[in-house]
């Protein structure tokens, strides 16, 4: 780690210091951000330090012991201010979910680094690689929520914003010779706009890996299950993870253990966890076992269209040029059209740039650099 990063930054903890350092930083016209949130340790997560670095600042913004974030809110929402991240699609979704802060004019640097076709891009990789500089990560999973934190992990909390903006400046140099900045533009632009999951009273199953393919009833033990682990959760301030994990709770569902034998025979339990919870499991399986089958809960299948018989070797050819593009290029093949939106342009089979620009969750920039050669491709497989 550079030790002048040490020397550099400063912590803002009071509303007043927050006020006069947005007066100072709102001048800039590019700044580092990055975050640190405990959702490894609380039930409902939240932003713990905020980091920036810019026009020769480096500071550490302290979300607990400030009241008015309202200063901010300018600042990330001009457009004439380039926000620099590092994986910006968490601290995006963060800050508007903790402080209704909106982002314009992001740049981030982990997605400018795939478009490069760089392997790593984790921030310690990039940083390594352009600068020679390991970074020290040994806080990464920390509780930021501890006050006061050690030094050391302010210290840790500020290096990874030191070295972001002339990061950013040496990817978009090379961004720009490639041809290749505008993509990163736009998807940023379309990141910016990322927002918290609601959950609207939705069955929780519906964002439970695996449930799909569970019976109905077996799907309303689960939905049972992840009820309580979610009430156990709040009521504890422990993150859903650390009360079950998601394996036991799809396994208890998937054996209806009804009783603590049966539980105790599928082995998914800690002994204190059976001690503590192993009846009232039980419970829940066996009230998912009396429910009437007109009222089991019934899991939402997306109509599958029905397609020409020449799709497939539609999108068969798509991905063909695409991965010989991609290898031309040196890039994930991925990032140039993914697997939906490939099977998007063979359902739609557009016969024009405009019909092309129809298609759903294309780009701009997907039209602009490939369009005609997409078109191309398919003429060649009516």
């Amino acid at each position: 780690m550079n030790n002048s990063v040490s020397q550099a930054y400063r912590i803002i903890r009071s509303d007043d210091d927050l006020k006069q350092f947005a007066d100072r930083i709102g001048c800039a016209t590019i700044l580092a951000v990055d975050l640190e949130a405990d959702s490894m340790f609380h039930f409902q997560e939240k932003v713990c330090l905020i980091q920036m670095a810019g026009n020769a600042e480096n500071v550490v913004i302290d979300p607990l012991s400030i009241n008015n974030f309202s200063p901010l809110v300018p600042i990330f929402k001009d457009e004439n201010v380039c926000k620099v991240f590092h994986g910006s699609d968490y601290d995006v979704r963060s800050l508007f979910r903790d402080f209704t802060i909106e982002i314009n004019n992001l740049f981030d640097t982990q997605l400018a680094s795939m478009f490069l076709g760089e392997k790593e891009t984790s921030l310690g990789a990039v940083v390594h690689r352009r600068f020679g500089i390991k970074l020290d990560k040994r806080y990464q999973k920390k509780d930021w929520s501890q006050r006061p934190l050690p030094d050391g992990m302010i210290e840790y909390a500020a290096s990874d914003v030191y070295h972001l903006i002339p990061m950013a400046r040496q990817l978009m140099k090379e961004l720009k010779e490639k041809g290749r900045l505008s993509w990163v533009e736009e998807e940023c632009q379309y990141l910016s706009g990322v927002r918290p999951a609601e959950n609207n009273d939705e069955p929780l199953f519906l964002r439970f890996r695996g449930a799909g393919r569970l019976p109905r009833r077996n799907l309303a033990a689960l939905e049972g299950l992840l009820q309580y682990r979610r009430e156990v959760a709040r009521k504890r301030d422990r993150p859903l993870f650390k009360v079950f994990s998601n394996t036991s709770m799809l396994i208890i569902a998937t054996e209806l253990a009804g009783t603590p034998q049966s539980l105790e025979a599928t082995r998914c339990l800690s002994p204190k966890q059976f001690r503590i919870y192993g009846k009232t499991l039980s419970k829940i399986v066996n009230k998912a076992m009396a429910i009437a089958p007109k009222d089991l809960p019934v899991y939402p299948r997306r109509k599958r269209l029905s397609v020409a018989p020449q799709v497939p070797e539609r999108i068969k050819a798509i991905k063909s040029w695409r991965d010989a593009m991609a290898e031309r290029l040196e890039m994930d093949p991925a990032m140039l059209f993914n697997k939906a939106l490939m099977t998007a342009i063979a359902v739609k089979h557009p016969s024009d740039i405009q019909a092309l620009y129809e298609v759903d969750s294309i780009r701009n920039w997907q039209v602009e650099a490939f369009g005609e050669k997409i078109l191309r491709v398919l003429n060649s497989h009516p």
